[in-house]
């Protein structure tokens, strides 16, 4: 077996395990590979080991993987910040996007949204623990984002996505995804229909998982190590 089909497995155990251990069904929590800073050959490695979904944060090196790839049926998430310069090219090429955070971003996506695809599933991303630097509507701005995003024709919106700082350990990383999951019941209470929750990174997806995370965002288990450029 290649080195990514022996990391792909780990991570599917620990998925499992983590699932059984918090009483919910087999299949409640999807794998997003997180390819970002790999190659092509990765990509194709992962797909060859039966990953399909991969998550990507930087929009132009994505768009040249997607190109490459296009004869491979692949889903692929954008899961970094989004410039207004870039929406175009989000809105022509992945399938799904976790990170909108603002009315403007998702206007523009919808509007850019070919005729021809299928409308973009989005997820809010949401700053749950509060860090000043970080991306993310407030918490106590979702609902109203919320439920400007439903209404536009070329997105569904999906659930919520949150990265929060590091937790310090398990239960106090589940205190602050539970604030997440307490979000989407609230979303959902008010009839929006969400079924994505995507949290949880090969650090903590354990603790995601047991609070109620419907989708995980795993790189360097399944990858390896990434190298950035100096």
């Amino acid at each position: 077996m290649t080195t990514i089909q022996t990391r792909l497995q780990a991570v599917h155990q620990r998925i499992d395990a983590a699932t059984q251990a918090s009483g919910r069904p087999s299949n409640a929590v999807t794998l997003l590979a997180v390819s970002k800073t790999f190659g092509i050959d990765a990509v194709q490695a992962a797909y060859a080991a039966g990953q399909t979904a991969f998550g990507e944060n930087y929009i132009q090196e994505a768009v040249q993987k997607i190109t490459a790839l296009h004869h491979l049926p692949l889903q692929w998430h954008c899961i970094g910040p989004i410039q207004s310069n870039k929406t175009r090219l989000v809105a022509e090429h992945f399938d799904w996007v976790h990170t909108v955070d603002r009315l403007k971003i998702a206007e523009r996506l919808s509007a850019q949204r070919p005729a021809d695809k299928p409308p973009l599933q989005v997820c809010l991303q949401v700053n749950v623990d509060g860090g000043a630097t970080k991306s993310g509507v407030a918490p106590a701005d979702v609902m109203a984002l919320a439920k400007a995003v439903a209404l536009l024709p070329g997105l569904h919106l999906r659930g919520l996505m949150c990265i929060p700082e590091p937790a310090v350990d398990f239960v106090a990383a589940c205190a602050v995804f539970s604030r997440a999951r307490g979000l989407f019941d609230e979303l959902n209470a008010e009839g929006l229909a969400l079924d994505t929750l995507s949290m949880g990174m090969s650090a903590d997806l354990e603790a995601a998982i047991a609070s109620g995370s419907t989708m995980v965002r795993v790189g360097s288990a399944i990858f390896g190590g990434r190298h950035y450029p100096a």
